[in-house]
């Protein structure tokens, strides 16, 4: 079965943000699916990253051509002692320590980076 690569319009720019219901309606208006529908799709997406990203999980999640959440762990940093203050030449100042942490970071990938151009 051949699939026929038809171009993409040319959609106007979007002046103003939208807001969840916006989004809701945009999406059901332009893909003829249920506003019920679509919200359950977005839902189905935010459960599925979560449980992609969540502790003992893989940590990692690509929405394809668009963007990737990654799960980044920052090592603990151990306190210091005697260290010169960079704001009061002369003196010594100490640092706490700061234990483990987990970021999420989110990458655009090349479509999404296509679309700023």
């Amino acid at each position: 079965m051949a699939v026929s690569k038809t171009p993409r319009k040319k959609a106007p720019a979007i002046q103003k943000k939208y807001t969840k219901t916006e989004i809701l309606n945009e999406i059901a208006k332009n893909s003829n699916v249920g506003k019920k529908e679509v919200a359950a799709v977005l839902d189905e997406l935010d459960i599925l990253i979560e449980r992609h990203i969540k502790k003992r999980a893989v940590g990692e999640f690509t929405l394809p051509g668009l963007l990737k959440i990654k799960c980044v762990t920052r090592p603990a940093r151990p306190a210091r002692k005697g260290v010169p203050n960079p704001f009061r030449p002369g003196e010594l100042m100490d640092i706490p320590r700061k234990p483990a942490t987990t970021r999420i970071k989110v990458l655009p990938l090349k479509k999404l980076k296509e679309y700023a151009l």
